[in-house]
C-alpha cells in the first residue's frame, strides 16, 4: 500500500523561506565575484586609494650673532650706620642715605632708576672672654639698586656716590648692560635664518631641486655667547676720589633656528 505524505501549512511556510534564504545568498555571492573582475576577466581597481607617500622636505639650522657695546651700569648700594639705639643708628643711615641719592640724582641719575632693595636692623655685641655677651648698640643697613643709562656718566655717578658717603657706603655687583637688546636680538635672528637659508640651498642645489616655501621654523636657543673685557675686575678708586675708570669692552648674543622647507 503506498504511503502517503501529509503536508500541513506550517510546513510549507519554513520550506517556502529555506529557499528564499538559499536564493538571496546565492545572489550576493555572485554579485561580489562581479565586482571583482572588469569586462575582460581582469580584477577591479580596489575602492581605497593607497594613502600617498609624505612629501619630500629639507630642515636646516642656522646660527646668527651680534655684537653689542654695553652703554649702560647698574650696581648694588648700600650704605651702614651704627648708634646706639634702633631710632639714632637708623636716622644716621637715613641721613646718608638722602645725601648719596641727592648726589646721584645730581649726576644725572633718573628717580625712577634707583629702588630700595633691602633694610636690615641688627644688634651689635661685645663678647668677652668670660661673662654674657654685652650690647653695645644697633647696626642698619639700607640697600638700593641704581641703574645708570649712560656709562659716559657712570665712573662719576660712582665716584660721587662714595664722596657723598664715605666710609659708610660700600658699592657691588657692578654689571654692564646693553640698553636696547632687543636690537641685537634681531641683528643675531635675521643672521641665524641667512645663515639656514645659505646652506639649504646649497644642499639643494647639490640634490638637484629647488627650495620651495618655508613650512615651519622656530628658535632653537637664544643666549649671550661670551663677552670681551666685559667688565675691569676692580673698580678701584682712586686717591682723589676721581672719576672710576671703567672698560665697556664688548658682548655677542647668539641666535640658532630651525627652518623647514618644501620643495618647489
Amino acid at each position: 500500500m503506498p504511503s502517503t505524505v501529509t503536508l500541513n501549512t506550517r510546513t510549507l511556510t519554513v520550506v517556502g523561506l529555506v529557499l528564499m534564504a538559499v536564493i538571496t545568498t546565492y545572489s550576493i555571492a555572485s554579485a561580489r565575484a562581479d565586482s571583482a573582475t572588469d569586462s575582460g576577466g581582469q580584477p577591479a581597481a580596489a575602492t581605497r586609494a593607497a594613502p600617498d607617500a609624505a612629501e619630500p622636505s629639507l630642515v636646516m639650522t642656522g646660527t646668527g650673532e651680534a655684537v653689542g657695546v654695553p652703554d649702560q651700569l647698574s650696581f648694588a648700594l648700600a650704605v651702614k650706620a651704627d648708634g646706639d639705639s634702633v631710632s639714632e643708628a637708623l636716622g644716621r643711615a637715613n641721613a646718608i642715605s638722602r645725601r648719596v641719592l641727592s648726589t646721584l640724582r645730581d649726576e644725572g641719575v633718573r628717580a625712577e632708576d634707583i629702588q630700595t632693595t633691602g633694610l636690615s636692623i641688627d644688634p651689635r655685641y661685645a663678647y668677652p672672654d668670660y661673662g654674657p655677651p654685652v650690647l653695645l648698640g644697633y647696626a642698619v643697613t639700607q640697600r638700593a639698586s641704581v641703574l645708570v643709562r649712560s656709562l659716559a656718566d657712570a665712573g662719576d655717578a660712582l665716584s660721587s656716590a662714595v664722596e657723598a658717603g664715605g666710609d659708610a657706603v660700600r658699592l657691588g655687583q657692578l654689571q654692564l648692560r646693553i640698553g636696547d637688546k632687543d636690537a641685537l636680538l634681531r641683528q643675531a635672528r635675521q643672521a641665524a635664518v641667512a645663515d639656514a637659508t645659505t646652506k639649504a640651498e646649497e644642499y639643494a642645489s647639490a640634490a638637484g631641486a629647488e627650495l620651495g616655501a618655508v613650512t615651519s621654523l622656530r628658535e632653537v636657543v637664544s643666549t649671550p655667547s661670551g663677552s670681551r673685557d666685559y667688565l675691569a675686575k676692580d673698580i678701584a678708586m682712586r686717591s682723589e676720589l676721581s672719576r672710576v675708570p671703567i672698560r665697556a669692552g664688548s658682548t655677542d648674543l647668539k641666535v640658532t633656528v630651525a627652518i623647514q622647507w618644501s620643495f618647489a
